[in-house]
């Protein structure tokens, strides 16, 4: 796999924020390096028929768009879940291939750092939720461990998927 730097180029707090935040984002993607589009689509724990690899690039996805767009700027959710099914995200992306699904997380996330570099991390975002208001800072941190737990439910289907361990 992809050897990826988790150390900022520079030690200010947004710095630290968005290198982890990118280091875990680099790290789901290189998880899914050399998956077949089969493989990707597969559901190997028992009682997770959702938990597939493209389910979980399309969550991550998901989840940032959510924060960023919809919690963050305050925009209106067009996410792909419904009150119906919450987890259609994960469903959905067996019908897309793992590479699309890849192309359109990096995409996003080249998005994501221009809108974080463009607000400070004290901005509040202009929703708020039953938790409270939160601001850019918070979401940040959100994010890294929202990407870091689903990096290990990646590494889990993929040593069971071909043998390969990952850092």
């Amino acid at each position: 796999m992809t050897r990826i730097n988790d150390i900022p180029p520079a030690w200010d707090e947004r710095t630290q924020l968005t290198t982890f935040l990118d280091y875990a984002r680099d790290t789901a993607r290189a998880k899914c390096e050399g998956v077949s589009a089969e493989n990707a689509r597969k559901a190997l724990l028992p009682g997770s028929p959702l938990m597939t690899m493209s389910g979980l690039i399309n969550h991550l996805r998901w989840v940032e768009y959510y924060w960023f767009q919809v919690v963050f700027l305050g925009e209106e959710d067009q996410g792909p879940w419904t009150d119906e099914d919450p987890d259609r995200e994960m469903r959905v992306a067996v019908d897309f291939p793992l590479t699309q699904l890849l192309d359109e997380y990096a995409e996003q996330s080249a998005r994501y750092r221009e809108l974080v570099a463009a607000n400070s991390l004290d901005e509040q975002a202009r929703r708020t939720r039953r938790e409270g208001r939160v601001d850019l800072r918070w979401i940040l941190l959100h994010l890294t461990e929202e990407t870091a737990r689903h990096n290990g439910h990646l590494d889990i289907l993929r040593e069971m998927l071909d043998g390969t361990t990952g850092d």
